[in-house]
């Protein structure tokens, strides 16, 4: 049986966070930073990450749905495992930054969380770095920093699974042998 999608009400059933700015980003008591290289342009991922929402389930397996929300101004995100996100968009620049902040949740223990994800270009490719930003009491602190591989091996994944979506698998030139 299909499952539907949760009503609005229960997008509201979470707790509100502190509101940090964009420099949390750089200042949180804990980040988790990554990075990937990716053959897709850079306009190509921040279309995918900023403005195509509802795709991310298809290339973000930890994402079981997201929508924009409030005109695009804001997403409501749920996770596997259940933990839901009530976010603002705090930078939307095209072909270089999209960051947001989590608003309301009902993941236990985090005060404050924002993400960023900036893009570079690299020869006709993205250099893409996401950075988790958290705070929280100092067990969830310490559970942030040893969810650090899963986190990570979650973000390759995403990011080879977005690249393949952006670059279509690529045919051999005739006469290569291949």
């Amino acid at each position: 049986m299909a499952r539907r999608p949760p009503h609005r009400s229960a997008l509201r059933s979470g707790r509100r966070l502190d509101p940090v700015e964009l420099e949390f980003a750089s200042s949180a008591p804990v980040r988790l930073v990554f990075t990937a290289a990716l053959a897709a342009p850079p306009s190509a991922v921040h279309r995918s990450l900023a403005e195509e929402v509802g795709s991310w389930p298809s290339w973000f397996r930890a994402v079981v749905s997201a929508m924009p929300t409030g005109g695009g101004a804001g997403r409501a995100v749920r996770l596997r495992g259940g933990v839901f996100f009530q976010e603002t968009i705090m930078a939307r620049e095209p072909d270089t930054r999209y960051a947001y902040r989590v608003d309301e949740t009902n993941a236990p223990a985090v005060r404050a969380m924002l993400e960023e994800w900036v893009l570079s270009p690299v020869g006709s490719g993205t250099r893409v770095r996401w950075t988790m930003a958290a705070d929280g009491p100092s067990a969830f602190l310490t559970a942030m920093r040893l969810a650090r591989p899963g986190v990570g091996v979650s973000f390759r994944d995403a990011m080879r699974r977005l690249d393949r979506r952006l670059i279509p698998a690529r045919h051999p030139s005739p006469g290569t042998g291949r």
